[in-house]
């Protein structure tokens, strides 16, 4: 704007551009100088994210030239040189290093950790690295100092400058509010004690009784498909392995219409997909982990059923029947992991099918393991040729699913046709 106001030539700009998705997975990982973490690098839905160690802004690098360079809404400027396993910065070099297993954040801190204040300016409570941790207006990350068990002291930078943080506990020990400022931020609904597979069952009060959704869906018929597919090939899963566990949650009231879908407990994918399931299940095992597996092939009605229960505010969370569902053509996986050692399901952000922001896969909230665990599943599963829904952490497509029809054959009748 100056150079046209003067009528000078205008300069040329050079727009970065999006890191490449190989070269952004490849980069993931802690970067570290004198054995002091620096920050993160996190791929996220094409994007290469940086998260400060420490202190600091949540910023995207993208590629200029050979260079990465910060650049988003908040920052531009600052440049690296990827390396092997290294990036250059104008003062020194980074050493990347794998991200550890973090250990369990303190006990004291599960009634702390969560969602404040409003839609328009949201505080996010979280641990990071063995730190409580403040998220201010989606960016800024502070570590806080403990000065006794409900109250924390903001850095002497950043947007509260050594503010006291004070929580108010109810009687069970959650924080109902933290004070900072003068100001009171109250805890926000969905973001109650971090409950993971552990937790209550997320329920909804559907928009009809299932009753009458289960006839009407199974009066209607899926959509008109053209064009050629493959033959469909459906296989159970625990017949191909039988350490992967099953908890189908549409077989039992545990689920979020409190009503059982399927009239048996079965997990049925195409081929392909469940041998890459197996696949991504025996790399788990020698980490300590195995598969449970919350749900894969669903017949179309109940996908019908599920959109016509749920209010449109939360149609992100359910297929449009008038599409179909990857589950519809045994290409998609609903599944989590369980610790080897005690058999029990592992503790996630948020729960299964829970339907608010701690479900995104990458939601910033909970603890550090808790983040560490999901990001193991993500990779695990993408390196077996899925892809993680933009809003399920739980949710996996299988690559090539649109070569498959929807079907809608309920579980007896898969075994029929065997």
């Amino acid at each position: 704007m100056l150079a046209a106001r003067a009528r000078r030539p205008l300069p040329e700009l050079f727009p970065s551009k999006p890191v490449e998705p190989d070269l952004a997975r490849r980069m993931e990982g802690r970067y570290v100088h004198l054995g002091e973490s620096i920050m993160d690098l996190e791929e996220r839905q094409g994007k290469l994210t940086m998260l400060p160690a420490r202190r600091g802004y949540q910023t995207e690098l993208r590629r200029l030239g050979n260079h990465l360079i910060v650049d988003d809404r908040l920052a531009y400027g600052e440049e690296f040189l990827p390396q092997e396993d290294a990036i250059q910065t104008g003062l020194y070099q980074l050493e990347r290093r794998d991200i550890p297993k973090p250990d369990p954040a303190p006990d004291q801190w599960a009634g702390l950790i969560g969602e404040y204040g409003w839609d328009y300016d949201t505080l996010y409570i979280l641990e990071k690295d063995g730190k409580l941790t403040a998220l201010i207006e989606w960016f800024e990350y502070d570590l806080l100092t403990e000065e006794s068990r409900d109250v924390f002291r903001f850095p002497d930078d950043g947007l509260y400058d050594h503010e006291p943080a004070v929580f108010k506990r109810d009687a069970k020990g959650y924080a109902t509010e933290v004070r900072i400022g003068g100001v009171a931020f109250k805890r926000r609904p969905i973001a109650g004690p971090t409950s993971g597979e552990a937790g209550p069952v997320f329920r909804i009060q559907p928009l009809k009784p299932v009753d009458e959704l289960r006839r009407q869906a199974l009066a209607s018929r899926p959509p008109p498909e053209s064009g050629e597919f493959l033959k469909p090939d459906l296989v159970e899963l625990v017949k191909l392995d039988p350490s992967i566990k099953l908890d189908i949650r549409y077989a039992s009231t545990r689920n979020f219409l409190s009503a059982p879908m399927y009239q048996e407990a079965r997990a049925f994918m195409q081929r392909p997909a469940a041998e890459a399931v197996v696949r991504a299940n025996r790399k788990l095992k020698a980490l300590g982990y195995g598969l449970l597996i919350h749900d894969a092939y669903r017949p179309w009605y109940v996908t019908k059923m599920f959109w016509d229960a749920t209010p449109d505010e939360d149609h992100i969370f359910v297929a449009n029947p008038q599409e179909g569902s990857r589950h519809n053509r045994g290409c998609a996986v609903d599944l989590t992991l369980f610790d080897l050692k005690t058999g029990q399901p592992v503790p996630m952000v948020g729960g299964y099918d829970e339907m608010s922001e701690r479900s995104y896969p990458f939601y910033p909230g909970g603890t550090s393991l808790q983040r560490w665990d999901r990001r193991l599943l993500r990779h695990t599963m993408e390196a077996e040729g899925f892809t993680v829904y933009d809003f399920e952490w739980w949710h996996f497509d299988y690559k090539g699913w649109r070569r498959y029809p929807i079907l809608n054959l309920r579980f007896d009748e898969i075994r029929s046709r065997k």
